[in-house]
């Protein structure tokens, strides 16, 4: 029995969440919130990037660690869950490699310490990215005001990207953190594919991973669209289980019978 990448002239897997940033498929509405956020970190700005889940805004986000040169700038990820703002500095901290220890307002002032500290001595931008940031809780999401304030709001020293799902927007509206919202210089956001874009889309991961044509008839395209709704994350399940199955029955190329049995083993 053929192997599963040999049997569709693959040389890796495709549809896989490894995929190097250069290999990106980038759609003009992707690299319109890729340039408006560089342009609001160049600008020692903050930002929000509010997608629903599974359409890229991970991807976004290391393109974007990708585009900020570590020469000039100093980037760091940290994947919010639902922290005391005590334990969220500790978090922010330990990424930045700043003093983790004592109370809430020791480790506020390391850290602003450690950012006006990695500007004045090494010359570089600090750049925090919160991912997840819909599950901060209100409290801790107002602490970021506190963050961003260098010598009473006169200097702009860190540039904080906010990244969530849509229920970010909403928590962005509340009143009582209307302080934090008003410091977003801008709001990104992604969509999912069109049908035609999610076709270009499966044909370019399946040259990605070495195939000389991808392996789908025109129903299974249909198939894909139709279930996944232009997600890429329920996109990338659903094109790869629908490849196993076909190869699995000994076919060459994936039917929408296949895109069809693969929603059933995935989502039953």
């Amino acid at each position: 029995m053929k192997d599963f990448r040999s049997r569709f002239g693959f040389h890796s897997t495709p549809f896989t969440r490894e995929i190097p940033v250069g290999d990106l498929l980038r759609f003009p509405f992707f690299d319109e919130a890729l340039t408006a956020l560089e342009r609001t970190v160049d600008q020692r700005m903050s930002a929000a990037l509010i997608a629903p889940a599974g359409v890229g805004k991970t991807a976004l986000l290391r393109a974007l660690r990708e585009q900020l040169p570590e020469a000039r700038y100093r980037v760091t990820y940290v994947k919010v869950t639902a922290l005391s703002k005590r334990d969220m500095c500790r978090e922010i901290a330990a990424a930045t490699g700043a003093e983790s220890a004592g109370s809430y307002p020791a480790l506020v002032r390391n850290l602003q310490e450690h950012y006006t500290g990695a500007v004045a001595t090494d010359g570089l931008r600090p750049v925090l990215i919160l991912d997840e940031a819909h599950d901060m809780r209100p409290d801790v999401l107002a602490m970021l005001r506190v963050l961003t304030n260098f010598e009473m709001d006169s200097r702009l020293v860190t540039s904080v990207i906010l990244a969530g799902q849509t229920p970010l927007r909403d928590l962005l509206r509340r009143d009582d953190l209307e302080a934090v919202a008003r410091r977003l210089a801008h709001y990104a956001s992604l969509r999912p594919l069109s049908r035609d874009e999610n076709v270009r889309y499966l044909e370019h991961r399946t040259a990605v991973a070495g195939a000389a044509q991808a392996p789908f008839d025109t129903r299974a395209l249909d198939a894909i669209y139709e279930i996944g709704r232009g997600n890429l994350r329920a996109t990338d399940h659903l094109a790869l289980k629908a490849l196993e199955l076909a190869h699995d029955a000994g076919d060459d190329v994936v039917a929408a019978t296949h895109v069809i049995e693969a929603r059933k083993v995935l989502w039953p």
